[in-house]
C-alpha cells in the first residue's frame, strides 16, 4: 500500500503532520497547519536541547509533540492514547520521519501510576476538558509521573482575568448576613460544565476560565513557571501547597505501587 493510501486509511487525522515529499496528513484541517502553528508560539518554553530527558505525551493523538521532543534530543519519548486509531496515526507518522524510538502505548491518564516510572517532561495538552473527573487526573500526574516540568494546555473559557481569592471563604461578608460576592466575579476560578456537546464534541466536557487552569495546577501541586498564551501553562513539579487537601491525602498511592 502506498503512504498516501495508509494516509487515508487511517484518517481522519487531528494532527496535520507533514511527512515530506508533499504529504500532509491533514492538509485541509479546519484550523489550518495545526496544531504547527500553535506550538511555534510556545516552543521557546521547552528547552531545545532534551538530550538525556524522557517525555511522556500524555493524550499523544498522532503523535506531533511527541516526534517534536524526539527531534530535540529526548533519549525516551512515550506516547499514550486511548484511542488505537490515533496510535496507529502516529506509529506511522514517526516511521516516516524517521523517529522509531518513539514508543506509543493504549493507556488511559487514570492509568499513568501502572508506568511505574517518572519523566523529566509530561506533555498534557488538550485532555484535561475531555476528562470526566479532571482533577484527579491532575493529581495522578503528580503524584506517578512528574519528575520535574510540565506543559499543559486546556480549552478555556470565560474570562482571562484573575481574581485574588482569600485562603479561607467566609459564609458571610463580616458583620452581614450577606453572602460573599466574590463567587459572581468573572474573574473567580470557575469552571464550566457542558452537558452536551461543545463545537459537535460530546467528549467536550469542561472549560475552566483561566483561574480555575491556574488554580488547579497549584492545588495539584504544579507551579507556573511560563504562560507563553492564554491557553499554555508550562508548570514546575512543587510541593503541594495544601497538604491536608492535596492529592497525597486524597488519592494515595496503592499499597506496593509506584510512588
Amino acid at each position: 500500500m502506498k503512504l498516501r493510501e495508509k494516509i487515508e486509511a487511517l484518517g481522519p487525522w487531528f494532527h496535520n503532520i507533514d511527512l515530506g515529499g508533499g504529504l500532509e496528513t491533514a492538509p485541509d484541517h479546519f484550523l489550518g497547519d495545526y496544531p504547527s502553528f500553535k506550538f511555534k508560539t510556545f516552543a521557546h518554553v521547552i528547552p531545545e536541547d532534551l538530550s538525556g530527558k524522557t517525555v511522556l505525551d500524555i493524550g499523544c493523538n498522532a503523535g506531533f509533540y511527541s516526534v517534536e521532543m524526539k527531534r530535540r534530543g529526548a533519549a525516551r519519548v512515550l506516547g499514550i492514547d486511548s484511542d488505537d486509531r490515533y496510535l496507529a496515526q502516529a506509529r506511522l507518522a514517526s516511521e516516516v520521519l524517521g523517529f522509531d524510538g518513539v514508543e506509543f502505548r493504549n493507556l488511559s491518564v487514570y492509568d499513568v501510576a501502572a508506568l511505574g516510572e517518572t519523566f523529566d517532561l509530561v506533555i498534557f495538552m488538550g485532555v484535561l476538558y475531555h476528562l470526566r473527573h479532571p482533577l484527579l487526573a491532575l493529581d495522578l500526574i503528580r503524584e506517578h509521573v512528574a519528575g520535574d516540568l510540565m506543559l499543559f494546555q486546556t480549552m478555556q473559557q470565560g474570562s482571562d482575568d484573575v481574581l485574588l481569592v482569600p485562603e479561607d471563604h467566609p459564609f458571610f461578608v463580616p458583620g452581614t448576613t450577606r453572602p460573599p460576592g466574590y463567587f459572581d466575579n468573572p474573574a473567580y476560578p470557575k469552571m464550566h460544565f457542558i452537558e452536551r456537546e461543545f463545537a459537535h464534541d460530546w467528549t467536550n466536557w469542561w472549560a475552566p476560565n483561566a483561574a480555575c487552569s491556574q488554580a488547579m495546577l497549584r492545588a495539584a501541586g504544579f507551579a507556573i513557571e511560563a504562560h507563553p498564551e492564554p491557553e499554555v501553562y508550562l508548570c514546575r513539579v512543587a510541593p503541594v501547597p495544601y497538604a491536608k487537601y492535596g492529592p497525597a491525602a486524597v488519592y494515595p498511592a496503592p499499597a506496593g505501587g509506584a510512588a
